[in-house]
């Protein structure tokens, strides 16, 4: 799938903004003046009295030729005005009644309001709250029920595509970092783990994938379950997110005072050189080491493991001990399967011995100060020649804060910056750190130890396991150069036999269109004749090419397994397979490179998209369980998954209602369950470990003999007790306990 690169950087507000509406009391309406590349201009529409924190655009009618844009904020008015009018021209209405900013009123809520959604199949009005419910009203403000099951504030909602690979109506997301899918009636069936901290936006693609911000600095890109994308930004939160209903693009609205704009079209996005300045700032970036948790330098790696080790997931961040003794927090990018550097871990905003500018001046530390739920923190500035005391007193004063805070702020500051000097860099209090898990401090509260993460008092049953999972994020437009790049290498070696010919090449580019359509989700699998040429052209280069460059060529095969039921179907003259095209190959056979074997692994679970893909992984599994369980003996974290991936879909398969009575399906089950115990106990990454046992637990649900055999082995008991021990994580523990209740005598 093609990544979003920056197509525009909006900067004219005067302070934090999301999108055009900000906390400068202005809305501004940009313009588009130049398509590539692209040229924006900004005309300010309104000018109200206080921040402004909400904005939305009615579309054109009859009356309103140019629609219309409602905005709101601290000033209790909404507005409503048509773009074109000036901010000192009337507006079209002024809609009073709030005694809040931050308060909607529906009978029968009384919770404060996070975030209002509108679902029109059927036609809907859902409100998530403060106290962690989302509420289901009619349209005419009937309350009709409550959702429970997340574990903090709701603060965003948004309508699911109908094609969602989940069949979600709509999801949310909150202070706890998870993004939930829903149906309607209440049913949690699935979420979307990634974000390190609050979640403020969520929106929804034309292609029907979903886009999530907040606190990490990031905005994500999800397909289906998958993060395919993440876009970290040079600020401290990433307000909002919006997506262009007409053209797919994405605008963003963030701590640092700019609206961007995202594009996947390469027309319609930024010169080379603008892009990297972005890239730039995000290097530069500094992070709060209270963002990042307790850094302890001297047990970091340093930057050789950015060659030697792939990450695991997209957006995965690791800690990285420089040349030069500082640490670098860098990020993986599965469209460029590399590290990206997203900036420099410091002891506190301005505490690394440089001065932090706000609002024109230096200090020596700017903090974040959390003073209500679902509203952006006011910054504290503060510089160590002042008196504590004086400069909580501003603080509270700027802001029109209760005296009653100044303790509370005064002691804050103290503990946060004990030890530091004039003109060095702060080490960090010994004391606890009060900005505690969530990066920010709130007045009222003390300062906690970091708390052990606990489950929600009501989470959906995750056992069994009833859809196949595949592993399809790419970036095509990286696939076809390696392949073009590795095809002139071997013409100007003179391997006239392996080289393609022109026409082939062709077949190369014609493919990318139908698969880029797979990849977003706008198409399902299908035969194409596009997509049967690119199977012919693949098997030839697996068939011809060394095995030392077969990988992108590997990476094409998966996505062909999950786009098409014609590699399942595929034979060639001779009658051969795919999967025996793939063995001759000798992929499997060469341990020194994992990822050629990853991707083949990646290939077979991605047969279960299709029926005919369902029915191969059947037919063949003994070699390809042979293939797997001879060549994954590694510390490669990628394959790891990978296979543990293909194993949950097996499991699917196997306590499907047409295979579970079946003899040699139990046979089979009892083997892969021999190699899942053995990948558990010998693994210390979480998602495979989490999919080995969702894998292991499917195949207990629905089979009654194999549980016997794993209450009668006791060894089953004996790994899951060392694997919660290991790996501590709520959904570990969650999946578990469901397994262990299958084993009670």
């Amino acid at each position: 799938m093609t990544d979003f690169k920056l197509s525009a950087s909006l900067e004219e507000h005067d302070d934090d903004l999301v999108l055009s509406a900000s906390r400068d009391a202005t809305v501004r309406a940009w313009k588009l003046l130049e398509q590539h590349p692209p040229l924006y201009d900004c005309s300010i529409s309104s000018h109200g009295s206080s921040f402004i924190n909400a904005i939305t655009y009615v579309p054109p009618t009859r009356e309103f030729a140019d629609g219309l844009i409602v905005s709101g904020g601290k000033d209790t008015i909404i507005e409503v005005r048509e773009p074109g009018r000036q901010p000192d021209q009337n507006a079209e209405a002024l809609l009073l009644g709030h005694a809040h900013n931050h308060t909607i009123r529906i009978r029968s809520s009384r919770a404060s309001i996070r975030a209002v959604k509108i679902s029109l199949m059927p036609l809907t009005l859902m409100i998530g709250c403060a106290d962690q419910s989302i509420r289901i009203f009619s349209p005419m403000g009937k309350y009709l029920h409550t959702i429970k099951g997340s574990s903090d504030v709701v603060r965003a909602l948004s309508r699911v595509s109908p094609d969602h690979t989940s069949g979600a109506d709509f999801a949310s997301a909150g202070n706890d970092g998870i993004i939930r899918l829903w149906k309607l009636d209440g049913t949690q069936i699935g979420e979307l783990l990634g974000h390190e901290s609050f979640i403020y936006s969520l929106t929804s693609l034309p292609s029907g994938e979903l886009i999530s911000s907040g606190e990490d600095r990031t905005l994500r890109i999800w397909n289906g379950v998958e993060c395919v994308q993440t876009i970290t930004h040079p600020a401290i939160s990433v307000w909002g997110v919006a997506a262009c209903s007409e053209n797919g693009d994405i605008v963003s609205g963030a701590s640092d005072k700019k609206v961007r704009v995202f594009s996947r079209v390469k027309e319609r996005q930024a010169a080379p050189e603008v892009i990297r300045v972005f890239e730039d700032s995000v290097k530069s970036s500094s992070i709060p080491k209270q963002q990042v948790g307790d850094v302890q330098k001297e047990n970091l790696p340093g930057p050789g493991f950015l060659q030697q080790k792939s990450g695991t997931k997209e957006g995965q961040v690791v800690m990285i001990k420089e040349d030069d003794g500082s640490v670098g927090a860098y990020q993986w990018s599965q469209g460029a399967q590399s590290w990206m550097s997203v900036g420099t871990v410091v002891d506190a905003v301005g505490s690394s011995g440089k001065k932090t500018d706000y609002l024109g001046k230096d200090y020596d530390y700017v903090f974040d100060v959390d003073i209500e739920d679902g509203k952006p923190p006011l910054k504290l500035p503060y510089n160590l020649s002042q008196n504590p005391y004086e400069a909580a007193t501003r603080f509270i004063q700027d802001n029109e804060l209760p005296v009653t805070y100044l303790d509370q702020v005064a002691n804050f500051i103290t503990a946060n910056t004990q030890g530091a000097t004039l003109g060095q860099s702060s080490q960090g209090p010994a004391t606890s750190d009060p900005l505690g898990t969530e990066s920010r401090y709130r007045p009222g509260e003390s300062a906690p130890s970091a708390p052990t993460p606990s489950l929600p008092s009501s989470r959906p049953k995750i056992l069994p396991q009833t859809a196949y999972l595949s592993i399809r994020t790419a970036n095509l437009r990286t696939i076809r150069k390696k392949i073009e790049e590795l095809n002139e290498q071997l013409s100007r070696e003179g391997d006239d036999d392996a080289a393609l010919v022109d026409a082939q090449l062709l077949v190369l580019e014609s493919m990318m269109e139908p698969l880029e359509q797979s990849l977003t989700g706008s198409a399902a699998a299908r035969v194409d004749k596009k997509l049967i040429d690119g199977v012919r052209l693949v098997t030839e280069i697996l068939s011809t090419w060394p095995v030392g460059r077969l990988l992108p060529a590997l990476d094409l095969l998966r996505l062909l397994a999950a786009a098409t039921p014609s590699l399942a179907t595929y034979r060639s003259k001779d009658g051969k397979t795919f999967l025996d095209i793939l063995i001759e190959s000798k992929v499997f056979e060469d341990s020194d490179r994992p990822n050629n074997i990853m991707l083949a692994v990646r290939a077979f679970s991605n047969l279960f998209e299709t029926s005919e893909g369902r029915e191969f992984a059947d037919e063949e599994f003994d070699k390809i369980h042979t293939l797997v369980e001879d060549s994954t003996d590694t510390s490669n974290r990628n394959l790891t998954i990978a296979v543990t991936t293909l194993y949950v879909n097996y499991a699917v398969i196997f306590t499907s209602p047409s295979h579970s009575s079946q003899q040699r399906t139990i046979a089979r089950g009892k083997m892969v369950m021999e190699h899942l115990i053995h990948i558990i106990q010998s693994t210390v990454d979480s998602e495979a470990v989490y999919r080995g046992l969702v894998a292991v637990g499917t195949l207990l649900s629905r089979d009654k003999e194999l549980q016997q055999a794993a209450k009668s082995g006791g060894n089953l008991q004996k790994t899951l007790d060392k694997a919660e021990q290991r790996v501590k994580e709520p959904r570990i523990k969650t999946v578990i306990g469901e397994i262990s209740a299958l084993l009670v005598p």
